[in-house]
């Protein structure tokens, strides 16, 4: 709204300083600035607000040391990360920017079903919660939704063969205008790490068999989508299970998300790294800082010993927004790294599951693979302060970020 109303101010009367609002760089900085501010001044309000209405978590007896002390605890902690990041993404970023209005879509989507999940535990005192059934149904929903619009709106397109001669650069600004070099295109196309030409078309999935295929790429496409959306949202809800891991695990890849996704979106740094240029992606620059500065201001109250926690309303949302974003980058085939956190929990689990049934089958009683599961309960059985392990998986998480981005040089 902000970014309007400057815009306006600057073309119409020349205010100094409401051409600021033209650059991605500023908004993004005032983006992050202000919904750390919320989060950390007016996440307390919403904690004892919680506190006041009873919203405590009952916690379930896996035999933990310290997790009888964090019976009620308030939770759906994760809407001040959601407010947190919406009030500076409606005051700073370009409102009919269509990767914006996909992400403030996911946010809303994402946060209602967790909202509904912890609604059931906390208040109708349900501790299965939202049956995963419609769990699913609402990830695929929003896997639908996402797809779809990408693959139809004409908003979204790459540009290729772009080659900026070097007396154009320094006409160029970091507001995200365009330079007319290159041809927009609709493409299924996305990047593929460790390749020498790092991109890879779904399309070519189902084009091989006839070369009119290409025109039902959406059936190759979409369910694709549909399943990054729902393994990464389930994968961060499996990575919320001990004090500040999946928040500060989350601010890690969000932060990397966001340098792909300015440079992505930048025509200069895209021609020379040489990789994929996405017009108009720089804006989610303003939702990702904004993210990235609620998750860290939501750490605040979340590390040990937590003070609040973020419920299936934090989890999935965090979750589903790290897959659209990563999507619309045309970086998911990167997730594996970059999210490898949220991969090794998901692993763990159905490893456990897994091996437990076939174990039973064979030889009349489950065995297990860990002591516990999620990855980082076996750590607790193993006798490791939660403090210890969410760091050790925070370093590792960091190292997973940087792998990833030197994947943008490295083919």
């Amino acid at each position: 709204m902000l970014y309007y109303l400057f815009d306006f101010l600057d073309r119409e009367y020349q205010v100094p300083g409401a051409g600021l609002f033209e650059f991605i760089s500023f908004r993004s900085a005032m983006a992050i600035i202000l919904s750390l501010a919320i989060s950390t001044i007016y996440g307390k309000k919403i904690i004892n607000y919680l506190l006041r209405k009873q919203v405590g978590e009952s916690v379930r007896d896996l035999g933990l040391k310290g997790q009888s002390e964090k019976a009620g605890t308030p939770t759906m902690g994760g809407l001040i990360i959601i407010i947190s990041t919406l009030i500076p993404v409606l005051l700073f970023a370009k409102l009919d920017n269509i990767y914006v209005i996909l992400l403030i879509v996911t946010t809303l989507w994402m946060g209602t079903i967790g909202f509904i999940d912890d609604y059931i535990k906390t208040f109708k005192k349900d501790k299965e919660g939202l049956k995963g059934v419609f769990k699913v149904l609402g990830q695929v929903g929003l896997g639908l939704i996402v797809g779809g619009t990408m693959y139809l709106h004409p908003g979204i397109t790459i540009k290729e063969d772009v080659n900026i001669p070097a007396f154009n650069i320094e006409k160029v600004e970091n507001s995200g205008q365009e330079i007319s070099t290159g041809v927009e295109e609709k493409s299924t196309k996305t990047t593929i790490p460790f390749v020498k030409n790092n991109e890879f078309d779904y399309a070519s999935l189902i084009s091989w068999i006839n070369p009119s295929l290409v025109n039902y790429a959406w059936l190759i496409f979409i369910p694709i989508v549909i399943f990054i959306v729902t393994a990464v949202s389930n994968g961060a809800n499996l990575t919320d299970g001990i004090d500040g891991l999946a928040a500060g695990s989350s601010a890690i890849i969000v932060l990397t998300l966001g340098i792909f996704a300015w440079v992505s979106g930048n025509i200069i740094f895209s021609d020379y790294l040489n990789i994929m240029y996405i017009p108009r992606s720089g804006e989610m620059t303003i939702f990702i800082t904004a993210f990235a500065g609620a998750l860290v201001g939501f750490l605040w109250y979340n590390t040990f010993p937590a003070q609040v926690f973020m419920g299936d309303t934090g989890s999935l949302t965090i979750g589903g927004i790290i897959a659209v974003i990563a999507i619309a980058t045309r970086k998911e085939l990167l997730i594996p790294i970059l999210c490898g956190i949220f991969l090794l929990e998901n692993l763990s689990v159905v490893m456990q599951v897994g091996w437990f049934k076939i174990t039973k089958r064979k030889y009349g009683e489950g065995r297990r693979i860990f002591l516990m599961s999620p990855l980082h309960h076996h750590y607790q059985k193993k006798g490791l302060h939660e403090s210890k392990i969410v760091v050790r998986f925070w370093i590792v998480g960091i190292f997973l970020a940087i792998v990833t981005i030197i994947t943008l040089k490295v083919r």
